[in-house]
């Protein structure tokens, strides 16, 4: 349902709280290799996070990417907004251009519901909250490593 780069995107800011909270700055190198990203694309998605003022960054030693004191709880509905716009909660399932109850898709019914349903989790879950879901052992942010 996400694009890949609102999955890094979010991803990316968990690692990023992650570590914050434990006195760190990560590096967009480290950021990358922590959840399984490709290094340069992590960079261009995080320095659109930092334009629009979502995480900030500091360059040079001691720098990396943090979250100020005064930060509010980011939902996911903040970092989808600024990954895949407003028309990301009225687009199409099958994306056509033209959808909706006058018009509908076949799965037009069924999909509105969905994206409701999607819309109220993202503007309650918080980067924080699934933080403390990583931190608790309840959650993982790469893939599982099977030997």
């Amino acid at each position: 349902m996400l694009g890949r780069t609102t999955e890094y995107a979010i991803r990316a800011m968990v690692y990023i709280y992650i570590r914050n909270k434990e006195g760190g700055r990560p590096s967009f190198k480290e950021i990358a290799k922590n959840i399984d990203s490709p290094v340069q694309f992590t960079g261009k998605v995080l320095q659109n996070l930092a334009r629009s003022n979502i995480v900030s960054s500091v360059k040079g030693k001691g720098g990396g990417f943090f979250f100020s004191e005064s930060s509010k709880p980011i939902t996911l509905y903040e970092i989808i907004m600024v990954v895949e716009g407003d028309e990301y909660f009225s687009k199409c399932g099958l994306g056509l251009k033209q959808c909706d109850s006058s018009n509908p898709c076949p799965m037009h019914d069924d999909y509105s519901e969905i994206r409701k349903a999607f819309f109220q989790l993202a503007n309650k879950q918080t980067i924080q909250s699934l933080a403390e879901k990583v931190n608790q052992h309840k959650a993982v942010l790469t893939r599982l490593q099977l030997t």
